[in-house]
Order: C-alpha cells, then sequence, then structure tokens
C-alpha cells in the first residue's frame, strides 16, 4: 500500500461517523423466528424424554423422580445448546417451544447456563444430590 493511499483513508476516516449501533441504548425489534432460550410448559410434559434422546448437543437431561407420580425435572444446558430446535420438533406433547424474547446469553459465571424446569420441590431435591433416575 502506497503512503499516500494510506493518508487518503486515514483522512477520510477522520469525517466519517462510526457505522457500529450503540445496542444496550438502542434495541430493535428481535425478528419472530428468532431462536432463543428454550420454554418448557409442564402441563403437557409426561416426561418421556425424547426431546433429550435427539438433542444433539446433550443440552437437555431429563431427570425422572417418580414416574407414576409424573415427577421429573428437565435441566437445560444453555451453553451447550446449539439453538437447532430439534428438541421441539421431536417433542410429541408440543411442551417445548424456542423463545423469541430471551436471547442475550452473556453472563460473567456459569450459573445463568443451567436452567431447571419442574416442580421446586423436586429441584431443590435433585440439587441436595438425592438420588435419582436419569433417563
Amino acid at each position: 500500500m502506497k503512503f499516500g493511499t494510506m493518508i487518503s483513508d486515514i483522512t477520510a476516516s477522520l469525517f466519517k461517523r462510526p457505522v457500529t449501533e450503540k445496542y444496550p441504548l438502542v434495541r430493535y425489534p428481535v425478528p419472530e423466528r428468532l431462536r432463543g432460550h428454550l420454554r418448557w410448559d409442564p402441563e403437557k410434559c409426561t416426561g418421556c424424554g425424547l426431546c433429550a434422546m435427539d438433542c444433539p448437543a446433550n443440552a437437555i437431561e431429563m431427570i425422572v423422580i417418580d414416574k407414576k407420580a409424573k415427577r421429573f425435572v428437565m435441566r437445560y444446558h444453555v451453553d451447550r445448546c446449539t439453538f437447532c430446535a430439534q428438541c421441539v420438533f421431536s417433542c410429541r406433547q408440543g411442551c417445548l417451544e424456542m423463545s423469541n424474547d430471551t436471547w442475550e446469553l452473556a453472563a460473567l459465571n456459569k450459573e445463568p447456563f443451567n436452567v431447571f424446569f419442574g416442580e421446586k420441590d423436586d429441584i431443590e431435591c435433585i440439587l441436595a444430590g438425592s438420588t435419582a433416575q436419569d433417563t
């Protein structure tokens, strides 16, 4: 690159406005078909574990506490998820969907990347480390 060309590029860039967006201050509407965080409807779920079996990234774990009483916890690893929505297509009951409003995934530690779905008592039981049968 010639010195004269470089000087002309530098002077031209001094008088242009920046191309960057002011993201946190100015937000644009997200597309409707954007694949964000996974949403789970516990009313429809039967705990079959088909979503966990079909997940290519192993981002979903179905932890069964009591199959007869329909007590189970779904663990969703957001940091492993590729947002392919294979779990949504595999779910026969239609209890999973990809959210288009929760998509910002930045965090300072790994705690927000492990999401537990289920009853509060069952989640506390799993976190306490009691015996549970994984499927």
